[in-house]
């Protein structure tokens, strides 16, 4: 595939290196008595806890290349031990990274704070991953921030209950990261984002505890939670929340349409997004996804739809559907299915080949398998990274052509070949989320240089039209230089201000959001 994609038959696939074979340097710490039990600082856990799961960070690890390793990583086990590491932190300047399921793509957990703090320590948190209590009447439950997806469902599956937050990063990362970095889930309506399913947070931080009143809402000033969703760990730690839950679904209905144009997908999105019909998928793929991700070859664009529900079968909501998609030109190949406790069958209103899974469950396979294709590809050089917006529909048609335009130009300039495929991830009444993927041919040892010589082009692109620098990948460290212009500077110096209070020593997760106090 790759020989095909950039005409070359000369590739050279690289394994990762053996842990005895890379170097780290060494603990500058040592953890005190009463904390010995709990902290490590062998080569392995440092070394797991160097990096996030970025381009950026596959290729260093690839290349051996692990320069800001943790010190000491610690793995509390309640939320008495958080705060005895964070004072400990805090008393001798270290600098206090907290790591879920370690799966960042924006340089979140890595230990790169300068030089200013005698150490770091990287707090994992995945010891505390339980369900501590439901409540099936609200139906919610408080559950541990150290949970990760499949710990969280199967113990809420007893119950009939699910969170229904599904990000790709699932099996490898945890509530309360979801919560630390505003996390998108699967579902392209609706309930899209973590924050939507906060009851209460509560987080420790080096001033106190911070714990929110579990209210299904409540407009008594701004909202505590608002302020730590989304603060990366630079406000406090979050360790448990109160999350509203969902029965099951029993009732699914699937479909693939396919587009002559882009264009009139994007109409037929917007006109979907705009119905309040909130399809559970609604994702378009330009032709290059649609072969990549699909397998489909289409002339425009192929909509993957999908719904489901606890309560009530869902044909209706996708016949409604279906009519808007063929009132802008859209086609069938084939039916749409729909399944009641698992039994899969064919609408009666649509003919044509069908298979059990179709498009669309050939577009979730992919979908599901994208993170270890990639590792693949950058294992033979392939540059492949992403970047994730939101634009309002009025803008998207100008916006679209100039951020594709921009990475075809970087792709040329930097690495002399390559392609852009979109995608949108989410849909709302005002507007897309697009997701772009590139790939182009890198050069061993380069490709780091190479895509940060990408991304900054794209970026300013992308912030130029008026589009965010992340819709549900966080800021971390490497999208810092384009949220400090996305963000008001008078928001900007209140942040400052909250961290100052929470946070006085300024160890919590040096240089995200905010330019080290150091």
């Amino acid at each position: 595939m790759v020989r095909t994609w950039f005409g070359t038959e000369e590739m050279e696939t690289r394994p990762p290196p053996e842990l005895d074979h890379v170097s780290l340097r060494r603990s500058r710490v040592t953890p005190p008595p009463a904390l010995q039990e709990i902290c490590r600082t062998d080569k392995a856990d440092r070394a797991a806890h160097t990096h996030g799961k970025a381009f950026r960070d596959v290729v260093r690890n690839i290349l051996g290349q692990l320069d800001n390793p943790p010190d000491v990583v610690a793995h509390p086990t309640d939320e008495v031990e958080v705060v005895a590491v964070l004072d400990w932190c805090s008393s001798e300047g270290l600098a206090a990274i907290p790591f879920g399921g370690g799966s960042s793509v924006t340089g979140g957990v890595e230990a790169r704070v300068g030089d200013g703090y005698p150490g770091a320590v990287s707090i994992d948190l995945t010891a505390l991953d339980r369900v501590l209590e439901i409540d099936r009447t609200s139906r919610a439950a408080r559950i541990q921030a150290g949970a990760l997806g499949p710990v969280l469902e199967d113990q809420l599956r007893p119950h009939g209950l699910t969170l229904r937050h599904y990000p790709q990063s699932f099996e490898f990362s945890t509530l309360g990261g979801w919560l630390a970095t505003r996390a998108g889930g699967h579902f392209a309506t609706v309930y899209t984002h973590i924050d939507d399913l906060v009851e209460s947070i509560r987080a420790v931080t080096p001033a106190g505890m911070l714990e929110s009143r579990r209210l299904p809402g409540s407009g008594a000033g701004p909202s505590p939670d608002r302020m730590l969703l989304g603060s990366e760990g630079i406000l406090g730690i979050i360790t448990e929340a109160w999350m509203r839950l969902q029965d099951r679904p029993r009732w699914r209905g699937a479909a693939s349409v396919q587009f002559a144009t882009f264009g009139a997908g994007v109409d037929a999105t917007r006109a979907i997004a705009q119905a309040a019909l909130y399809p559970t998928n609604c994702r378009l793929l330009d032709p290059g996804e649609a072969l990549l991700s699909a397998g489909t070859q289409v002339a425009g664009g192929l909509l993957v739809l999908g719904f489901e529900s606890a309560d009530h079968p869902v044909q209706a909501w996708m016949d409604r559907t279906l009519e808007l998609c063929r009132d802008h030109g859209g086609t069938l190949p084939e039916g749409p299915r729909f399944s009641d406790d698992g039994a899969i069958t064919l609408s009666s209103q649509e003919t044509g080949p069908a298979s059990r899974e179709g498009a669309s469950g050939a577009w979730r396979n992919a979908f599901l398998r994208a993170p270890y294709t990639r590792d693949a590809l950058v294992r033979m050089g392939v540059i492949v990274e992403t970047f994730e917006t939101s634009c309002t529909w009025d803008r998207f048609g100008e916006f679209h052509a100039t951020v594709t335009q921009a990475a075809n130009e970087a792709l040329r300039r930097v690495c002399g070949s390559g392609w852009v495929t979109c995608r949108f991830t989410h849909v709302y009444p005002d507007g897309p989320a697009p997701y772009y993927s590139v790939f182009a041919p890198g050069r061993w040892g380069s490709q780091v240089s190479q895509w940060d010589e990408i991304k900054a082009a794209v970026s300013d692109a992308l912030l130029a039209a008026g589009g965010t620098i992340t819709h549900h990948h966080s800021v971390g460290r490497d999208h810092r230089p384009w949220y400090d212009r996305q963000r008001p500077d008078p928001f900007a110096s209140a942040l400052q201000a909250a961290k100052a209070s929470l946070d006085p020593a300024g160890v919590l997760n040096p240089g995200v959001l905010l330019d080290p106090v150091h």
